[in-house]
């Protein structure tokens, strides 16, 4: 219950994602609303070790909804995945009299939080983790959707659009490099939005004659005389692609690598939205006293799940979209498609 519950931390770690303020302002706001003092962990896992923190309230988190990046700041901390480093972060954790943590941010986040809680129990001591999903690349097996992904595709669709305006222009050929080590939720997402002539996602294994260069000939011979190859990060390099274009067709691409643009600006109204839901729903877990959840979205709605079983969950990737994807691009004014 809320009253067994005093002081909860919130920390913000791993790659920052648009949201990810949000999500901080609905826990202070949550937790100040039910008599909860809310602690904010600055620089993720790596501020729980060397006790940088700050007191949040309502006022401090004013005006940040609307904000991209975190106000907590992030890091990734090589110390805390040392069995020493954590003693040294559940030191931290009984200097403030933290009855939980809130932490947000992607798969790395949560190995850490469940390390954290294992240890923890090994201990005989009681403080809760919750996880909220945030990351752009929606990799997270155990939601269907994660905090940023939306803002980051919107993102590239605007820079892809206005490549476009210049390429049809001189009549060339882009090849765009976007963010997903390993995973094309993005890549294929935005691929489809901006009508790409060819996606690369690291799900699919690259056959370069059939998904590059003959897609490039057919739009050539549909009439077209501009190109948009989409990359994800982990599916192929741009500038090698671009290399392998030259050398094949005979067309001299222009390559962009989009890079950290993504991960930055004022975030959309469903990430400001989901992340205030996940947010409040990631308190209302801790006032239950179960501890070691995940919060998800299921099918449109936000769900708590047990740490444990998410993170052993699958996700399996939406091919479907690749099969919109050849349908729309690979038609010709011949009337037949490959």
């Amino acid at each position: 219950m809320s009253d067994q519950v005093k002081r909860i931390g919130v920390l913000t770690s791993g790659g920052d994602a648009p949201g990810m303020n949000a999500a901080v302002r609905a826990v202070v706001r949550t937790a100040v609303g039910h008599g909860i003092e809310c602690i904010g962990i600055r620089r993720g896992w790596s501020g729980l070790i060397s006790n940088d923190f700050v007191r949040l309230n309502s006022s401090s988190v004013s005006h940040i909804i609307n904000k991209g990046g975190t106000i907590l700041y992030t890091a990734r901390s090589e110390e805390f995945m040392d069995r020493k480093g954590r003693e040294k972060a559940i030191g931290t954790c009984k200097l403030l009299g933290l009855d939980g943590i809130v932490a947000i941010g992607g798969d790395g986040t949560f190995r850490g939080a469940l390390a954290l809680s294992r240890q923890i129990a090994e201990g005989g001591q009681n403080l809760s983790v919750v996880g909220i999903p945030a990351t752009i690349d929606n990799d997270i097996s155990c939601s269907h959707y994660t905090i940023g992904f939306d803002t980051a595709c919107n993102t590239a669709i605007e820079c892809i659009d206005k490549l476009r305006d210049t390429m049809q222009s001189h009549e060339r050929c882009s090849v765009v490099e976007v963010m997903g080590r390993h995973a094309g939720y993005l890549a294929l997402y935005v691929g489809i939005a901006v009508g790409a002539t060819a996606v690369l996602i690291p799900e699919r294994e690259l056959d370069f004659e059939n998904d590059v260069v003959e897609n490039i000939r057919r739009a050539r011979l549909a009439g077209s005389t501009h190109y948009m190859v989409v990359t994800a990060e982990g599916a192929a390099s741009a500038y090698e692609i671009a290399k392998r274009i030259k050398e094949e067709i005979g067309i001299d691409p222009r390559v962009t690598v989009l890079g950290h643009i993504q991960r930055g600006g004022s975030p959309s109204a469903r990430d400001r939205e989901t992340a205030s839901r996940m947010g409040y729903e990631a308190v209302q877990v801790l006032m239950t006293g179960k501890g070691n959840r995940i919060v998800a979205t299921r099918d449109g709605r936000i769900v708590d799940l047990d740490m444990e079983e998410a993170l052993a969950m699958t996700k399996a990737f939406e091919m479907d979209r690749y099969d919109v994807l050849e349908a729309l691009t690979n038609n010709d004014s011949f009337g037949y498609k490959r």
